[in-house]
């Protein structure tokens, strides 16, 4: 009796079980917790992703002498000409981690439902400039296995030649951009244009131009058909079409971030570029600059001192530290190195200030020498003083404060006209200014044109052994540990994996 109920007992309590078992994954599955993301949300991801950031600071303006910093620390980089893994790899891990990663996700996510076809090929497009980026940065990148860890279990890529991957991505551009198509579905909550599928293929097609001048020293007869083709889909036709990173609170500018917070006083002026606004009185000196007279600190740098007039605008030099520059600083008659001039932080350089990516201005002006090169139509005159004007027009939208009055941009056009035997020289030197801020964008055209013409950063202890200039940034020590054989692979194919290596398209 005792052996019957105890399996009586048994079977009560397996059945028990068995019925507790009933709805145990609902019931262990949070209802409010995301289980897939609208790839129009990746999407966005990466573009606000895209903004230039911290180490666009410490070595690509500062390269074009744009910006300096005489500090030394962990931030040293461009400024003493030196090899700072940890900031290089700042574009590395920047675009791979989030920007490829997400986007290859999209494009897995979309490629087979033609009610996203558009969605589609703004990834396309996105995609595309940010590997542009990557290899402008590096040279050799991880392109045809890249972000693919997740679909496909690839965690240790292969690294693509760089002409491989320009013909890859120009060709992806291209038939992107033209695959857009307004009779299909909206993608409404895109940040850059709001769904507008004619500004999307006119930004398609303006950075195919770019991406076709790329190739200008290294392949002329493939820039011109791509110069052709961006022209013939139809390029940017005002600043209404620039592709702009709008920042709020919640998304603040990475740039404006640096500037507003605990190293505001590290980064200023460089002195070529202030030298080179104020002796041709370009009246954008006054949106960009600030200069807090009689500043001996940091802490003295004071809206009561600000000083916008650009008269008494002086930057900063390359080639001293913040010890040795108390000579050039005695030279000047200023209070101290923290008396130099600065990217406004309370304006161009504010929390909220948008993020420019590619402009019309930038594209008036890539016209303007593909014009002179005789690879479009138009006249090279027209094109170069329309991309002044649009980026004077620009700065009115960091603020009213930032705007340039119409008479001063007529007056400047008019007073700066091309000149013939220094159109290349003119036009990319203008280049450099309506890039300014876009350190990757003015690092790639200077390193491509040769212009503006600037001297070498003099400072003592360069890691430039070859090279007057850095011409490319060194690939990451994780990626040396990690996947070694394949950077290796690289290195022995592209030349030594250090500041002076010429990528692909850099010829001299």
């Amino acid at each position: 009796m005792k052996k019957i109920l105890k399996f009586s007992l048994v079977l009560l309590a397996l059945g028990g079980l068995a019925g507790c078992d009933k709805g145990f994954d609902e019931m262990n599955v949070n209802p409010v917790a995301l289980t897939a993301v609208d790839p129009a949300y990746q999407l966005n991801t990466a573009i606000v992703n895209t903004a230039p950031a911290y180490g666009n600071l410490s070595y690509e303006t500062t390269i074009v002498k744009q910006m300096i910093t005489p500090f030394s620390g962990q931030g040293s980089a461009a400024n003493f000409n030196q090899d700072n893994r940890a900031v290089a790899a700042g574009n590395w891990n920047n675009f791979y981690q989030s920007n490829i990663k997400e986007l290859t996700d999209v494009l897995a996510k979309t490629k087979d439902l033609p009610a996203r076809s558009n969605l589609y090929n703004m990834a396309r497009i996105w995609r595309s400039y940010s590997f542009m980026i990557l290899t402008d940065t590096y040279g050799d990148i991880p392109y045809t296995q890249a972000g693919k860890n997740y679909l496909e279990g690839i965690s240790t890529p292969v690294y693509d030649t760089q002409e491989s991957v320009y013909t890859a991505i120009l060709s992806e551009i291209d038939a992107a951009s033209a695959a857009l198509d307004a009779s299909k579905a909206k993608v409404a909550s895109d940040l850059l244009y709001d769904g507008d599928v004619a500004k999307w293929k006119r930004l398609g097609y303006s950075l195919l131009l770019r991406g076709g001048m790329r190739l200008s020293k290294v392949n002329p007869t493939k820039a011109a058909e791509y110069v052709a083709k961006a022209v013939a889909g139809g390029v940017m036709q005002s600043n209404a079409d620039n592709a702009i990173i709008r920042h709020n609170a919640s998304f603040t500018n990475p740039i404006g971030s640096q500037l507003n917070g605990g190293q505001s006083a590290f980064f200023y002026l460089a002195e070529d570029f202030v030298d080179y606004l104020s002796k041709n009185n370009d009246p954008r000196l006054a949106s960009i600059s600030v200069r807090y007279v009689g500043a001996t600190s940091g802490a003295q740098q004071v809206e009561a001192r600000a000083n916008r007039t650009p008269a008494s605008q002086i930057g900063a030099p390359l080639g001293y530290d913040n010890t040795t520059i108390s000579t050039a600083v005695a030279a000047k008659k200023l209070a101290s190195l923290w008396d130099y001039s600065q990217l406004d932080r309370t304006r161009m350089g504010g929390l909220t200030a948008p993020s420019f990516l590619v402009t019309y201005a930038e594209t008036q002006l890539l016209l303007a020498e593909a014009a002179f090169r005789k690879w479009t139509t138009g006249d090279a005159a027209t094109l170069y003083s329309n991309g002044i004007r649009a980026h004077m027009q620009q700065l009115a939208s960091y603020g009213t404060s930032t705007a340039v009055a119409d008479a001063a941009i007529t007056a400047y056009v008019q007073a700066n006209p091309l000149t013939a035997g220094k159109e290349l020289e003119q036009i990319n030197t203008q280049y450099w200014v309506a890039s300014f801020l876009n350190g990757p964008e003015s690092w790639a055209n200077f390193r491509r044109s040769g212009y503006p013409v600037l001297t070498p950063n003099p400072f003592p202890g360069s890691d430039l052994k070859t090279e007057p200039f850095i011409r490319r940034l060194t690939y990451t020590d994780a990626e040396l540990n990690v996947n070694k054989a394949n950077v290796q692979q690289a290195i022995t194919r592209q030349g030594p994996n250090v500041l002076d290596t010429r990528i692909w398209w850099d010829k001299k």
